[in-house]
């Protein structure tokens, strides 16, 4: 009962894995950014008016699989611009960290309308940010690593300031204009409602009764009540959503490793051989060509890849073996990358494996960061909180 009791008061009284959530949405927003600012000259050809899915097609097949997206709404080409811009500012904002909880709703709205308006264009990178941008918007992710977190530091709130009403107050517009025209369909419409009315309450009682000060007609008493029932119901979500990142992320290894395990290529050791003389995966052709001719080495890759696939789920109850094989899969999607020209399908599962990251690892890697900073002449605000003495959690160690 005791160990019940500190466990239920360990995933309510905190929001756990800071440095873990800010690392997968640094990783993520950056992924999706750098995708939109390198697709940029082509955009048009892959999700817009000039694409092979033409608006016709696109519009008859949500109609029968309901997904979410907002560039159906209209086929005029400054429509799509609009969102496309959105959605990098919308990266940009939740990279930064500023006004995350609004950001990081819509930066999945870019995700989903850009994704769902032609499904054909993705890959397994895609896929993995698709899921995430849905899962962020549960979580604390700005906590360290963020200008929310600074301004926080130096004003007391997160929530100070008048930008964070005016730009809750136009997705307010943008939400009835969609929910009055039925454009968002019931489930997403809950979805919508849910966080505008969550993110409305949050600031209201940060307002009105401050850190636990007096509010109208609630005394000290309501206040310190109501922003502490705020606060349990958004650790409550923040664990729960870091829960299901882990749970996504162990789902994808152990599902890629066994379908590989099934293939007769990957039974005889051979699988890895044939991407690389293919002309689409080779933009190094002489290191493909090299790696290739070594039969050793490229049995050696694929057994590998297979075996810390299949076993990295259950390394999670060693925190050294664990620790080990994150570094080579780390390294794998690396060399993915090069030698398969595929960076953003690498950078989006290496922001996913972040979550497994040692708390011990990504403060020591803030504070080498932010002394670079200082070494190149730019004076950083205060330092995180816990960056100088942070506490290793030993569940995410």
């Amino acid at each position: 009962m005791e160990r019940l009791r500190a466990a239920l008061a360990q995933v309510t009284g905190r929001a756990l894995g800071p440095y873990q959530s800010a690392v997968v949405r640094i990783g993520f927003a950056g992924t999706w950014l750098f995708f939109l600012l390198w697709e940029f000259p082509h955009r048009r050809e892959l999700y817009g008016p000039d694409g092979p899915w033409s608006w016709e097609l696109a519009e008859r097949l949500v109609e029968t699989n309901h997904a979410f997206t907002v560039l159906l709404w209209s086929d005029s080409t400054l429509w799509f611009e609009t969102v496309y811009a959105v959605s990098v500012l919308a990266s940009v904002l939740l990279l930064l960290g500023w006004r995350t909880r609004a950001a990081s709703v819509v930066f999945m709205v870019g995700v989903l309308s850009l994704q769902n308006r032609s499904v054909f264009m993705g890959d397994g990178g895609d896929n993995v940010i698709h899921l995430m941008a849905i899962y962020l918007v549960l979580t604390r992710c700005a906590q360290v690593w963020s200008l929310d977190a600074r301004r926080a530091r130096l004003r007391g709130s997160a929530s100070a300031g008048a930008a964070g009403p005016v730009l809750w107050s136009v997705l307010g517009v943008f939400l009835a204009y969609g929910v009055l025209g039925g454009r968002f369909g019931a489930g997403w419409t809950a979805v919508f409602v849910a966080l505008w009315v969550g993110a409305g309450l949050w600031w209201l009682v940060e307002r009105y009764d401050g850190e636990g000060g007096a509010g109208a007609g609630g005394g000290a008493a309501g206040g310190g009540q109501r922003r502490a029932t705020l606060d349990v119901l958004a650790n409550v979500l923040h664990n729960a959503g870091m829960l299901v990142i882990m749970a996504e992320v162990c789902l994808i290894y152990a599902t890629a490793g066994w379908y590989k395990i099934q293939g007769s290529r990957w039974q005889d050791g051979t699988a890895l051989y044939y991407p690389l003389g293919l002309d689409y995966f080779s933009p190094w052709p002489g290191l493909s060509g090299a790696l290739a001719g070594s039969g050793t080495l490229v049995m050696l890759l694929t057994y590998g890849t297979v075996a810390v696939q299949v076993a990295f789920p259950f390394t999670l109850f060693n925190r050294r073996v664990k620790n080990v094989l994150l570094a080579v899969m780390m390294l794998e999607h690396l060399g993915i990358a090069v030698l398969l020209g595929l960076p953003f399908f690498s950078l989006a599962m290496i922001a996913a494996d972040a979550v497994f990251l040692p708390t011990g690892v990504l403060v020591w890697l803030g504070a080498r960061v932010a002394a670079g900073v200082r070494r190149v002449g730019v004076a950083p605000g205060p330092a995180d909180a816990g960056v100088a003495g942070a506490v290793v959690e030993p569940s995410l160690r």
